[in-house]
């Protein structure tokens, strides 16, 4: 199983220059079972990523356009009239998917977004009173634009608190820019890559990062940070039990990826402000991930 991780990272890399970090935090996310936010400009590779990672794993990949105007049922699907059966049939949306992207998921309305709440959360939709089950594996990976705020509903704190993590891929190297200019002569796209597990091994992987040991030492330490978002003077609302829950589980996922049955301080300081920083409200316009940085340096581990 060991290789096959490595030639799903290898299968990123020849679409995606670069971005190892972003690339390891996103298959966090995936073997965690939870859900990336991309704060991100328009055309670093979000798209590409969602799309490259989809392939690798035999996953069935959507994607939603966000705008004002688009409705809850436009990604949960309807039950439509079928007048030769005479009866209601349901109309799947693009949630039933595996690999979900939801870009610049912040212009949509407050009430298209809510439509995502449940199935993040418990992989499954209601409609008209009837829950139905996604596929599973389920990953959603949302972008939105940090800069562009004409004509966007910022997403609530619920919402927010449903992805595991938010990461950015940010602009690349000069050197990596260049790379990418070369490649284009290789012309390889997503098409090109070869799937390298299939869904049933993202499941059994899900499961193994659950064994991953977890000092009780390194338990405390998780919770004294999150608690520490909560007492904090420059935090006005702090991290969720989710958010601790989500700290442990990512912890346990980066140390799989790294050959480790068990976890170490280093990958919980390294995971901590990609999962906790999007969580809180900061006071007096100071960057929730810089009060993150500072809690990492502040707080001892026992």
């Amino acid at each position: 199983m060991r290789d096959r991780i490595e030639r799903l990272k290898h299968n990123l890399g020849q679409t995606i220059v670069g971005k190892t970090d972003a690339i390891q935090l996103t298959l966090v996310a995936l073997l965690s079972g939870g859900h990336v936010l991309l704060e991100d400009v328009p055309g670093v590779g979000k798209t590409l990523l969602a799309k490259s990672l989809a392939r690798s794993i035999a996953g069935q990949f959507h994607r939603i356009q966000c705008t004002p105007d688009l409705l809850p049922t436009d990604i949960t699907g309807t039950n439509i009239w079928n007048p030769r059966t005479g009866e209601f049939e349901f109309m799947a949306g693009p949630v039933f998917a595996n690999i979900l992207l939801t870009d610049e998921i912040n212009r949509a309305t407050p009430r298209t977004q809510s439509a995502l709440l449940e199935v993040m959360e418990e992989t499954q939709v209601t409609v008209d009173g009837v829950s139905r089950v996604v596929p599973r594996p389920f990953f959603v990976i949302a972008t939105q634009n940090p800069v562009e705020y004409q004509g966007t509903f910022p997403l609530p704190e619920a919402q927010m608190d449903r992805f595991l993590l938010s990461l950015t891929l940010g602009y690349p190297t000069e050197s990596e820019e260049l790379q990418m200019l070369q490649r284009l002569s290789q012309n390889i796209t997503t098409d090109d890559l070869q799937p390298c597990l299939d869904l049933k091994d993202i499941l059994d992987l899900q499961h193994l990062c659950t064994q991953v040991k977890v000092d009780t030492s390194l338990q405390q330490y998780i919770l004294a940070l999150v608690r520490q978002t909560r007492d904090h003077e420059d935090i006005t609302l702090g991290a969720s039990p989710r958010g601790a829950i989500s700290l442990h589980r990512a912890a346990q996922a980066l140390a799989f990826l790294n050959g480790r049955d068990y976890v170490i301080p280093d990958d919980i300081k390294f995971l901590a402000t990609s999962v906790l920083a999007h969580r809180l409200i900061t006071a007096g316009g100071k960057r929730s991930r810089i009060v993150v940085e500072q809690l990492l340096q502040s707080v001892p581990i026992e």
